[in-house]
Parts: C-alpha cells; structure tokens; sequence
C-alpha cells in the first residue's frame, strides 16, 4: 500500500489542472507543466485536489501509484515556487561568470569551458565562486547542475572542484614520508 500515493495533492491558489486521459496539466504563475502516467493509475482533479488512485493490486500499479503522485506535486511546486539547485566552485582561480544564457567557467584546463543552458533553464553566478541553477522542471534543473559540476567533480584531497551546497566532501590523508 503506498503511504504517498493516498495523500491527495492540493492545488494553491492560482494554480489549475486539467486531465485529459492519462495526461495532467498544470498551469501557475511561473508556467505550464504537464506528465503522461502510465495506464496503471487514475487520475482526477476535484475541489482543488488531484488524486490518483491505483487501478489493480499488481505491483506495478502500487510503484506507479506513488510516483506518479509525487510527479503531480512537483508539477504544481514547479509552477508555484520553482526548483533550485547552488553550486559552490573551490580551488584556487576557479571561477565562474555568466554572459546571457552561456556560463564561462575557468576550471585550470587549457581551455575556458562553456556551457550553455537548455530552454527553461536560467543560470546564474552572484559570486565567482557560486552557481544558482533555477526552473520550473525538477529534473531538468536536476541534470543542468549534475553537467555543471561533472566538468570538475570535487577530489578527495585537496577538496577542489564543484560541489553542491553544503556537500560533504570526504577527505582523504594525502602520502606520508
């Protein structure tokens, strides 16, 4: 039984969702979102509430049952709050700046990397050693700073690289004499 998929999700106020099919749209102040669920589970919106309820006892129809009640609430948390991801760059000359839509970042390659971020997607530097990824799909939010941070992941030595924000980065003792 999915202790997840029973609570219902509850639309704020300027939120709307409308389903057609298997497919749920929600429309709030920051944009339009929509997820297809599989044929496992029902969907219904009523008073201000949608729930989804299983359409079997198979087990895929309890694991869809909750996945697909928490795709719904981030639906309606991306359209109202959004998501955020902070990154954190450390070592010495690591920097990064934003021109447009391309973050530069100088990670002591040979070479300035550039990235540019997909549609959705807004990327900021307010300091040259921070990151904020913002948007209105989790999992897309979620890849961007993933990207972002593969270009130099954080070593265990020293501690240099991209990390997320209050990561913790386990520390190894370098060589001994």
């Amino acid at each position: 039984m999915s202790r997840i998929g029973k609570k219902p999700v509850e639309l704020p106020s300027g939120v709307t969702a409308s389903v057609s099919g298997q497919t749920v749209e929600v429309k709030g102040p920051k944009g339009t979102r929509s997820f297809t669920a599989t044929d496992d589970v029902t969907i219904t919106v009523e008073d201000n509430v949608v729930k989804i309820d299983p359409r079997g006892k198979s087990k895929r129809a309890r694991q869809q049952w909750g996945m697909s009640r928490t795709m719904v609430a981030n639906l309606v948390t991306g359209v109202t709050t959004g998501f955020k991801k902070e990154l954190e760059i450390q070592g010495v000359g690591y920097r990064a700046a934003v021109n447009g839509n391309t973050l530069k970042l100088n990670l002591g390659l040979s070479h300035d990397v550039d990235y540019v971020a997909p549609e959705g997607v807004t990327v900021t530097a307010p300091k040259q050693t921070e990151i904020v990824v913002e948007g209105i799909d989790e999992q897309l939010v979620g890849q961007v700073a993933a990207n972002i941070r593969k270009w130099r992941a954080p070593e265990p030595y020293k501690g240099k690289g991209i990390r997320y924000k209050g990561e913790f980065i386990f520390r190894k003792e370098g060589k001994k004499k």
